[in-house]
């Protein structure tokens, strides 16, 4: 069930964060990278972007494009990458980001993201964001969102199970793949609570932690 936060406190033991529209408003990057990609294959942009975010590149051209040879899937991919990794204009944090990552310091925490470690680097960066210590990005599973696997592994990664995480996302992909890995899942942004996480929340400044006992607290905002 969604929930708008009033008051509400969640027991954890480790919280597990998504990047681009969750800590990184990348919106502008992605569409317009994204988009060139789509308009140069004859194909309606609006449904590319509708489904690219959250989710490997390689993976939305295959469903675009099935009968194209992977190979070439992951060869545009490439240079998709190597563009968004450049590309940085426009990023910014989201309201809340330094905050709550400031606040979970010496709270057991990952980052979870379909992007490659150095394109999550360069849009921390753009961002003024610090990667955490412990960051699965897609060089380290082979299943992207809406699959389990990031989240699973950064639970395995942290020592936790991963029923005692919060997971913190605002795409439909990365919301499935938090309730399939068994976590509580707080939405971020209005357009998330259609994807049913458990609880919603405007941006991060709604987001903050208790360290003892540790819980993860959803402030009336």
């Amino acid at each position: 069930m969604v929930t708008i936060p009033a008051r509400i406190s969640i027991p954890v033991r480790a919280v597990l964060l998504d990047m681009d529209g969750t800590l990184v408003d990348s919106d502008a990057v992605v569409e317009r990278l994204m988009g060139r990609w789509a308009a140069a294959h004859g194909l309606d942009v609006d449904s590319v972007l509708r489904i690219s975010h959250g989710r490997q590149g390689h993976e939305v051209m295959a469903e675009f494009l099935p009968d194209r040879p992977m190979a070439e899937n992951l060869a545009d991919n490439e240079e998709l990458l190597a563009a968004e990794i450049s590309e940085t204009d426009g990023i910014v944090a989201i309201a809340g980001a330094a905050e709550l990552l400031d606040v979970l310091a010496d709270v057991p925490h990952a980052l979870v993201t379909s992007a490659t470690l150095p394109l999550a680097r360069a849009r921390m960066d753009a961002a003024g964001l610090a990667v955490p210590a412990v960051a699965v990005t897609a060089d380290d599973i082979t299943e992207s969102k809406p699959s389990p696997c990031g989240f699973l592994h950064a639970a395995a990664l942290l020592g936790v199970d991963p029923t005692q995480c919060v997971v913190i996302e605002d795409s439909g992909a990365g919301i499935a793949a938090g309730r399939a890995a068994g976590a509580t899942v707080i939405g971020v942004g209005a357009a998330s609570a259609a994807h049913g996480p458990d609880y919603v929340v405007n941006d991060l400044t709604a987001v903050t932690v208790d360290h003892e006992p540790l819980r993860v607290r959803l402030l009336d905002r």
